[in-house]
């Protein structure tokens, strides 16, 4: 299965719980910081929840 790079880009001060949430899930903890995720409809749905704080890209 393909495989994804999620990037933290900006702070989750200022958001909800569940977005918050939804980052820490995903493995980021500092501005900066990535995970290589499988691309899964589990995963894709994460991101589209905090897309406005991430970036992806694939590899």
């Amino acid at each position: 299965m393909a495989q994804i790079k999620v990037t933290l880009v900006k702070s989750t001060i200022g958001c909800t719980q569940t977005q918050k949430d939804t980052v820490a899930a995903l493995g980021l903890k500092k501005i900066r910081s990535f995970r290589i995720h499988e691309d899964t409809p589990a995963t894709m749905g994460q991101i589209k929840k905090v897309s406005h704080l991430v970036k992806v890209e694939n590899i």
